[in-house]
């Protein structure tokens, strides 16, 4: 199952492929990414990542994958709430890495908590390996969803579950009009204004638009091997959190 979110590009212009775009596009905005993220979600991007986390608390896992990590704000979130025994990010983005790696370091958390350049969807580690695997804001980016997806339920063991947060399209009037405004309009202005990269946070709503989400996110989930998915929608479907266990 292909999907239009795989083939769209954060520069139009540019000859490289979609992952290597994306790598370039958090590099140009990594210094601003978490006041962008917060300031454009109008803060509630907190709320929906301890939500998010929450959900994880039944099972109480020890060591998990934090993938697409960014800047490690998901993954410091699980240890604040979880606690787990270790926690290990991957980005294909040094820039965001960087900025994580300075978080880990000024929080004392280097031994709980690491972070690796990676592809998010040929993830270097073995079947099976983690209780929990957390995603936030990042299979929207993925070359291939489906692929992406699969490895993420290759490398949970059975019965783990992969919490997904991800922005999704609000249905009903007047929430769907003014998101499509704010998004459209009003979110690539100001990151541009801040981040100096209009591309970004163009892609940013065009990417939401082509996501498949809700029903037909489960979908592809159960395809790659997920045995069962919860759909939480958040604040009018803004954003939804996907609970899928292995």
């Amino acid at each position: 199952m292909t999907n239009e979110a795989s083939s769209l590009k954060p520069y139009k212009d540019a000859k490289d492929g979609k992952k290597e775009q994306v790598a370039d596009m958090f590099n140009n905005i990594s210094k601003t990414y978490d006041f962008l993220n917060h300031f454009l979600s109008l803060g509630i991007d907190i709320i929906w990542r301890k939500k998010a986390i929450n959900a994880l608390k039944s099972i109480a896992p020890q060591y998990m994958l934090d993938v697409a990590t960014g800047t490690g704000d998901f993954a410091l979130e699980s240890i604040k709430i979880l606690n787990p025994k270790k926690i290990i990010g991957v980005d294909i983005s040094q820039g965001m890495l960087d900025v994580a790696q300075q978080k880990i370091k000024q929080k004392g958390l280097s031994e709980q908590f690491e972070v690796q350049l990676g592809d998010s969807e040929q993830l270097q580690f073995d079947d099976n390996t983690f209780d929990a695997v957390t995603v936030a804001f990042g299979v929207r980016n993925f070359e291939n969803l489906n692929q992406g997806l699969a490895d993420i339920c290759r490398v949970l063991k059975p019965g783990g579950k992969a919490i997904i947060l991800e922005f999704s399209n609000p249905k009903k009037f007047p929430i769907k009009q003014l998101y499509n405004f704010y998004f459209k309009r009003i979110t690539p202005t100001i990151g541009k204004l801040f981040s100096k990269d209009s591309s970004a946070y163009s892609y940013l709503p065009e990417s939401v638009a082509r996501f498949p989400d809700g029903e037909k996110f489960a979908e592809i989930t159960k395809a790659v091997g997920f045995s069962n998915t919860i759909i939480r929608p958040q604040t009018f479907g803004v954003c939804t959190i996907y609970i899928a266990t292995k």
